[in-house]
């Protein structure tokens, strides 16, 4: 019988890796899940860069943003964006903050991005800005008390990324798959959006056009196809994560003298 948490936390292992390594995520960022079974939780790394993230990083948090056993490693000092937003939004399932080179132009000139092509329908409508300074003042721009986390979540309100002055965005959606599409196509966008500018004011799409090309770019199996294809060039760079402990542990001794293929000893399976 599948393990849906078991599941999940090695989907969101490849997810960390897999916006890593398309540009999204650098060195700093991160992604949740809320709990398969318990709305009241949601899953997050330790503190560590995403593409290095693996299964065993992956801890427990309430929706208070507190961790539901004793951690042994170093918090996410921003993960108040995630607990937050999973209290005032029980439709959002995947949360991503970021600080992305292709949107970053936009948050410091406070200039929105807008959906130019196709794919971009991804991101919804245009997104929200909000601006941490307007009411809290001076701040390190890390968002860490709970009261910054709530008021990023009203400026979210049923959008799908919102904007953060002078410091990156944040991504939600209804499953992880879905919200790694809309991260990477939102970013993909803002590319084409700045490079079309150069030429001219861009002409974005009407918003009947961000309706049917957005949903059409969530269907599950433009999702599943997207999300293979990302994995396939995380694997193609040698950056797959490696499964559970507890399944690695569990593996069948090797045979004396057979041959253990790279990719067997990296993800713990054997054919």
């Amino acid at each position: 019988m599948p393990d849906k948490l078991t599941d999940l936390i090695e989907e969101l292992a490849l997810a960390n890796r897999i916006l890593a390594h398309e540009g999204v995520l650098d060195a700093f960022g991160h992604v949740s899940a809320r709990h398969p079974s318990d709305p009241g939780r949601y899953l997050l790394s330790r503190s560590r860069s995403p593409l290095l993230i693996e299964p065993d990083d992956i801890l427990e948090f309430t929706l208070d943003s507190q961790p539901v056993r004793p951690p042994t490693g170093h918090l996410y000092a921003e993960r108040v964006i995630h607990g937050c937003i999973y209290q005032a939004r029980p439709d959002v399932m995947a949360v991503v903050h970021h600080h992305a080179p292709a949107i970053m132009p936009f948050a410091i000139a406070g200039k929105p991005v807008v959906p130019v092509f196709h794919l971009g329908g991804t991101m919804g409508e245009e997104a929200p800005f909000w601006d941490q300074h307007d009411e809290f003042g001076d701040t390190n721009l890390l968002v860490v008390k709970p009261e910054e986390g709530r008021s990023l979540a009203r400026a979210l309100g049923r959008h799908s990324a919102v904007m953060m002055n002078r410091h990156g965005a944040t991504v939600v959606g209804s499953g992880l798959k879905e919200m790694v599409s809309r991260a990477i196509f939102m970013c993909q966008n803002a590319e084409y959006q700045l490079r079309a500018m150069t030429l001219g004011a861009p002409q974005p799409l009407h918003r009947g056009e961000v309706k049917l090309a957005g949903a059409l770019s969530l269907l599950p199996n433009v999702v599943t196809r997207t999300w293979e294809y990302w994995s396939m060039r995380l694997e193609a760079a040698g950056a797959l994560p490696p499964r559970r402990s507890p399944v690695r542990a569990a593996r069948r001794p090797v045979p004396k003298g057979s041959r253990v293929t790279p990719r067997e000893r990296r993800t713990g399976r054997r054919r």
